[in-house]
């Protein structure tokens, strides 16, 4: 990793320090403000320690020195000079560019109303260099580091889960008094074991996040914002083990913030929807970004009645009535995601929806495919998850039978009709096609919105909801199919399966783009030979696009694994970068989707496709909710096909040929 992390070049850097603390479960409290283009409010973060800390404390105090200089290292190295300043007062005019605080800390606040408004003056301390030491003792303060950008962050404030009514059921302490440090390992202590209750108590677990995100203040802490992060600590504490493990920040976000976009939807009425940025969602909210950071989210998000808030979420929200012309939408999940992949969309939509006499003719074309798996899938299902624990579908024998989830489709007022004709009807037909493929759905419902025309993209699929470009309508039940099919994909390989590297994008885009052939096919019902030739035509157009994509780009580009034997690899603090995260090129460029695409069709070829398809469903199987690497899928599909290595396909022949090198394979 470079020494310094420049923003104008190529590699995105992700800075979070996971390995010292580990974001479990986020709550978001909004206000979205469409005169200001403004999203206002509050984040409360819920953590474990690492897994740098988890055997000692005094283990942990040996690393901090090597994180604190990996991280003054890693900061820009302008001087953070600033005079003193009110923070209440910070803005997106006014950055809190240095360390700061908005009063003393406490051992102890009761008082709520001081979350919002303390009249005391910030301090400021004088270089990066000097940014972790304590004034009188000149020792090493932690440095909690979040991913962050273009965000005004007005107070961190740390949170006292110990005044919540009922949660003493969480700690074998009887007292919640005394000295300030046993009520600090009291607070932690309740923190630990609330992100560690079993899944069978995830509802129970929800309630309390969100009683504990609202409990008052205990004492603010120092922060300080960079171009890529935000850092905080608290005066005195040198390890991970003893900083604050729930911790609230209020923050705004910035109308040119590049996470969000903030426009007018075909019909001409405003919107803002996560869009799919390069930097991700760190310009909505400050987290951890890196994909080990698997966390669980609960969101209030309040606009002014007539907008509907969609979002990933679980639940199906409905709005409740906040104040006179403001309506309140709440979103859950208890299924651990990168924060990446959450998503939001606000905006005057519409629910489509078909007469009762189209909706029965449609799921009548679907009974072929509303079969459970063969027994083979089912004996899979039976074994124990590979993931950490959640509420998984895959163990739900229910879930496991539905072909057809929950779905509902939404669009300006404008493109209701377009929508209608085409769209609602595919989703039943591809998600059942999908189901045939692959079987269990990994998330309990969809939304399907057609997002404003400034959507650079076809499509983007993220927890329960897909976002498709108004492109799509045009062309009919092909284009808006293959398409639909190609982000239903997504919800296997990309987000029920993630890459553990951000570089290896193809085992999200080439699976899909294999995929969406495949369940396609059989949404249309087609013949063999049928099934032949629309793949055979769909093949040569990809393969034409790759080839002249390949002799108009830096070779560089061109590479699917381009960390090759390093990929995977991360800091000692957690942190590490996306190499060609920024470029500006790779935006437009379709080798991971049609490379990644290649690659697997070759294999299936090779294999046939009745074994190959029997293998990703038990790929599924073992490996969803969880993160893997290319030589994850590689290794077990050679296992499965031990003739395949005696003629010479090997993991490292698939790496030399297809994924660390530049062109098409001969």
């Amino acid at each position: 990793m470079e020494t310094q992390l420049d923003p104008m070049k190529d590699d995105l850097p992700l800075m979070a320090n996971t390995s010292y603390m580990l974001v479990k479960h986020y709550v978001l409290d909004l206000d979205v403000d469409f005169k200001s283009k403004v999203i206002e409010g509050s984040i409360v973060l819920f953590f474990e320690t690492g897994s740098q800390y988890r055997k000692t404390s005094s283990a942990g105090k040996e690393c901090c020195q090597s994180q604190f200089d990996e991280i003054c290292k890693m900061r820009a190295s302008e001087p953070c000079h600033i005079p003193m300043i009110n923070v209440s007062t910070c803005s997106s005019k006014t950055e809190c560019n240095d360390f700061a605080v908005s009063g003393k800390e406490e051992e102890a606040t009761s008082d709520e109303n001081s979350n919002h408004s303390n009249n005391e003056q910030a301090s400021g301390i004088s270089s990066s260099k000097d940014c972790c030491d304590i004034e009188d003792h000149g020792n090493k303060d932690f440095l909690l580091v979040l991913d962050c950008c273009d965000l005004s962050v007005l107070k961190v404030e740390e949170v006292d889960v110990a005044a919540v009514s009922g949660i003493e059921k969480f700690t074998r302490s009887a007292k919640l008094t005394g000295v300030s440090k046993e009520l600090e390992n009291l607070r932690n202590r309740i923190v630990h074991e609330l992100v560690t209750l079993p899944a069978d108590r995830w509802k129970e677990q929800l309630h309390y996040f969100n009683h504990c995100s609202q409990a008052p203040g205990c004492g603010e802490l120092l922060f300080s914002t960079g171009t890529w992060s935000l850092e905080i600590r608290k005066s005195g504490v040198q390890t991970p083990v003893d900083f604050p493990h729930a911790i609230r920040i209020w923050y705004k976000t910035k109308p040119e913030g590049r996470s969000v976009a903030w426009t007018t939807d075909q019909s001409g009425r405003p919107c803002v929807y996560t869009m799919g940025s390069p930097i991700n969602n760190r310009a909505l909210f400050p987290c951890q970004e890196p994909p080990i950071a698997l966390s669980t989210w609960q969101a209030s998000v309040r606009t002014a009645a007539g907008f509907v808030v969609l979002m990933s979420g679980e639940n199906s929200a409905e709005p409740v009535q906040h104040q006179e012309g403001i309506l309140s939408w709440y979103y859950y999940v208890s299924m651990p995601m990168p924060a990446s992949t959450f998503t939001i969309a606000v905006g005057c939509w519409q629910e489509v929806k078909q007469q009762s006499f189209k909706q029965k003719a449609a799921i009548g074309t679907n009974t072929e495919f509303s079969l459970p798996p063969s027994q083979t899938d089912l004996r899979w299902h039976e074994e124990i998850c590979g993931h950490m624990e959640y509420p998984c579908r895959f163990q739900n024998p229910a879930a496991r039978l539905q072909a057809v989830i929950p779905y509902r489709v939404f669009a300006p007022w404008c493109l209701m009709e377009s929508c209608e004709e085409y769209l609602l009807q595919l989703v039943p037909q591809c998600l059942s096609a999908a189901y045939a493929t692959l079987g269990t759905h990994p998330f309990s419902r969809l939304d399907v919105l057609i997002v404003p025309s400034n959507f650079s993209s076809l499509g983007m699929a993220s927890p329960h909801i897909i976002f498709l470009s108004q492109s799509v309508l045009p062309g009919g039940s092909h284009l808006c199919g293959t398409r639909l099919c190609h982000e239903i994909a997504h919800a296997w390989f990309g987000l029920a399966i993630g890459a553990r590297d951000w570089t290896e994008e193809w085992i999200s885009e080439g699976f899909a783009t294999f995929l969406e052939d495949i369940f396609w096919a059989r949404a249309q019902q087609l013949s063999h030979d049928e099934i032949k030739g629309q793949q055979e035509l769909k093949a040569l157009l990809r393969w034409r696009r790759l080839r002249d994509e390949v002799q108009n780009s830096e070779e560089e580009l061109q590479v699917l694994r381009p960390k090759k034997e390093s990929t995977g690899e991360l800091s000692e603090s957690g942190a590490s970068v996306v190499k060609y995260g920024l470029k500006a090129e790779k935006i437009f460029m379709q080798v991971h989707y049609l490379k990644g695409y290649f690659l697997l069709r070759s294999l299936a070829r090779k294999i046939g496709e009745v074994s190959y398809l029997a293998s990703l469903r038990k790929f599924v199987v073992k490996f969803h909710g969880q993160l893997v690497l290319s030589q994850d899928f590689l290794s077990m599909l050679l296992e499965d096909i031990p003739k395949q290595k005696q003629s010479g396909l090997t993991v490292e022949s698939i790496f030399q040929n297809w994924l660390d090198t530049s062109g098409i394979p001969k």
